[in-house]
């Protein structure tokens, strides 16, 4: 006698639990949470908690990370990484738009000769200057910031580098002059989300400087940058 066959009952697809169950490290990072931490990590490298290549492998790990947990290890051991990854950052005075993506940076180099940028033009995150028996002229007065962290690596060598900054920005350097000098003018603007311009770098028997133009200022960040970007 055959036996009656049972159905099969269907199989439920498979979901991901519901979200009171996860761990709080298993949510999934949103762009706010990357960006977050991002803005943790630039801190850090204009303030010298970071090198230039820490800070690069970091950022890295920031935007391949899925999960919240992936995030926090990467700021664990800097001051400004306590409270909670997963809030959303407050709304800022600034728009910078998209960060440039992480690669070369730019290149100004002067050998017996002259190298000027100025004008209107889009600063990258960073900038290499080198200058021997020549000069480089940086004039940042006009420029549109992409990010609000902006690192120049001067290099002077019989020769000089000067960079030129608006007034109501941050500016900071760190340096040393070998029979030559290397003077940066370091300014603290009062708004906390106003760019920041990090000079680093040496002078041997030439001139590094970095001082702020008076009666420079950056305004309307935010309508420059969108009608630049054509938006």
């Amino acid at each position: 006698m055959d036996l009656e066959k049972q159905p099969q009952q269907p199989r439920e697809p498979a979901v991901p639990p519901p979200a009171d169950v996860l761990h709080g490290d298993d949510i999934r990072a949103s762009d706010a949470d990357r960006d977050r931490i991002a803005d943790i990590l630039r801190e850090a490298m204009a303030e010298g908690r970071l090198t230039a290549d820490e800070h690069a492998e970091r950022v890295d790990l920031v935007y391949r990370a899925k999960t919240v947990g992936e995030l926090q290890p990467l700021v664990r051991d800097l001051p400004a990484s306590s409270g909670s990854t997963a809030q959303s950052p407050g709304p800022r005075p600034y728009s910078y738009g998209p960060e440039a993506p992480e690669g070369p940076a730019d290149n100004l180099v002067a050998v017996f000769s002259s190298s000027v940028r100025k004008g209107r033009w889009r600063v990258g995150g960073r900038t290499n200057a080198f200058a021997l028996f020549g000069s480089v002229e940086i004039d940042l007065t006009e420029a549109l910031f992409g990010q609000r962290f902006t690192v120049i690596n001067a290099t002077s060598i019989f020769g000089s580098v000067e960079v030129r900054v608006p007034e109501n920005i941050s500016l900071r350097g760190n340096g040393t002059g070998v029979f030559g000098g290397f003077e940066v003018k370091s300014l603290e603007s009062t708004d906390p989300e106003a760019p920041v311009v990090v000079v680093n770098g040496y002078a041997v028997f030439g001139s590094v400087e970095a001082k702020p133009k008076r009666g420079k200022f950056v305004a309307d960040l935010q309508k420059r940058l969108r009608k630049h970007l054509g938006h």
